[in-house]
């Protein structure tokens, strides 16, 4: 992956890393609150059997001599609690009523005393400001000469526990750390190893000339190949729209030269001519005026309708909406007979409306031009189609011209001069952007051009 500046975006790597990173710091937060906590429950559990073990032998020494009890203190108790060598130790033995038959005074015994100590007996106290952990035992006696029960109370302070219990959550935290920077490790080479892919993608694209638009290779793991699958669905529109961009610019530098350098050479000639001819120069120039004017408007009609379709996404349109509105848009002209017929039923189909729109204009603009009055718009809808025709009474082009209508800038012999090709051009990119039909042909009362398209919400872009 490429180092990006500082302040940059962070490559795809660093966040996993440091995702990754995140996960395993929260993993050794809570690794190291239960090795503390089973460290020290561990480090007490060994403890407390050492306090039980001192206080049962101190417990085991006691006899009864002459019907009073006599403790005989046990090296080995001791033994025991001197393992810890910075503890400080405790021990009292009390008798039933709570007197002091040896060891430290000070110790209240009546809390404990009142207890069933079937078991030993823990609790947590302070010696000489210390923090400490006892035990009591007691044992019982049943003899003539002595009845009642002896408590031996043994405590230790908490330093060699601490100090155990901080030793192994140590160790543990040690073993944790180093397998968490070889996961660290692992998790590193295996991202980036899996990244691989990635910036082999990276580096084909970086090397492609600007202007190769061909599919990429789809190869690699499944989730980049979708990612691949997505770039080329886009860089196959790019490609569409940049050839609509292209052919636009060709067509218009090819189609303006010739009436551009007609108006130029009427006007000279006008400039040179006596009285009598300019008005028919200057008439002549008004016409290739308007024929320019008109091929300017199908061009960038045709760019309209291209740039939409490749853009826009269908939506749900009413084919008797579209027929009306270019219905109004000629109803003013005195010298356009043009007549509506719509159902009362809506016909439904995917497209985009002004496209749609502006395919009707062409198709009624050419009836108009070179069919013969009436001219119809019609919508009818039937089973899974829908349609939308323009009719006009006359017979039609002959059948050698009807193969070759539809093309760029193709005009019959009758057109040329008034028509720049573009209408049925027009007319048959919105009818296959939008997975239509386009048929022609003559009728029972004249010729018509009709769009058919699948009904409904079935339709869509190619």
């Amino acid at each position: 992956m490429t180092r990006t500046l500082r302040g940059g975006p962070r490559t795809l790597l660093a966040r996993v890393m440091i995702g990754v990173l995140s996960l395993l710091a929260l993993g050794g937060v809570v690794v190291a609150i239960a090795t503390f906590e089973y460290g020290r429950s561990a480090a007490r559990q060994s403890f407390d059997r050492l306090l039980v073990g001192a206080a049962q032998d101190i417990a085991e020494s006691i006899s009864i001599s002459d019907g009073a009890p006599l403790v005989d203190l046990p090296v080995s108790a001791f033994s025991l609690l001197s393992l810890a060598a910075d503890d400080r130790i405790f021990y009292a033995v009390h008798e039933t009523d709570g007197s002091l038959l040896t060891g430290y005074a000070g110790f209240d015994l009546r809390g404990v005393a009142q207890q069933d100590l079937t078991q030993p007996a823990f609790f947590d106290g302070r010696m000489q400001q210390e923090p400490a952990r006892f035990v009591t035992v007691a044992r019982p006696f049943a003899e003539r000469a002595y009845s009642g029960r002896i408590f031996v109370t043994v405590g230790q302070t908490l330093r060699a526990r601490s100090a155990l219990a901080l030793d192994l959550t140590t160790r543990a935290l040690m073993l944790t750390g180093a397998v968490g920077i070889v996961l660290l490790v692992s998790a590193f080479l295996v991202i980036r190893s899996a990244m691989r892919p990635l910036e082999g993608l990276t580096a084909e694209l970086s090397r492609r000339d600007p202007y190769d638009l061909t599919p990429m290779s789809t190869g690699g793991p499944a989730e980049m190949a979708v990612m691949v699958q997505a770039m080329n669905r886009f860089m196959f529109r790019l490609d569409r729209q940049v050839g609509a961009m292209k052919n636009l610019i060709s067509d218009t530098a090819h189609q303006l030269r010739t009436p551009v350098a007609a108006i130029r050479a009427q006007a000279e000639l006008a400039l040179e001519d006596d009285e009598d001819n300019r008005a028919q120069r200057l008439q002549r120039m008004v016409e290739r005026t308007r024929s320019l004017g008109t091929l300017l408007d199908q061009m960038l009609s045709r760019a309209l309708v291209i740039h939409r379709t490749e853009n826009a996404a269908p939506t749900p349109v009413d084919l008797r909406d579209i027929a009306l509105g270019v219905f109004e848009s000629v109803e003013d002209d005195p010298d356009a007979q043009v007549q509506l017929s719509i159902g009362d039923q809506p016909v439904m189909v995917m497209a985009d409306e002004i496209s749609m729109g502006e395919a009707v204009k062409n198709m009624l603009a050419n009836a108009v031009r070179h069919g013969v009055a009436p001219v119809v718009i019609g919508v009818s809808g039937e089973g899974a189609h829908s349609e939308i025709w323009v009719q006009d009474a006359g017979g039609g082009p002959p059948a050698d011209v009807l193969t070759t209508m539809g093309r760029r800038f193709e005009r019959s012999a009758a057109s040329k001069g008034n028509s720049a090709g573009l209408g049925l051009s027009i007319v048959r990119a919105v009818t296959e952007a939008f997975d239509g039909q386009m048929h022609m042909g003559r009728v029972a009362d004249g010729f018509r051009v009709t769009l058919t398209f699948p009904a409904g919400a079935e339709g869509g872009l190619v």
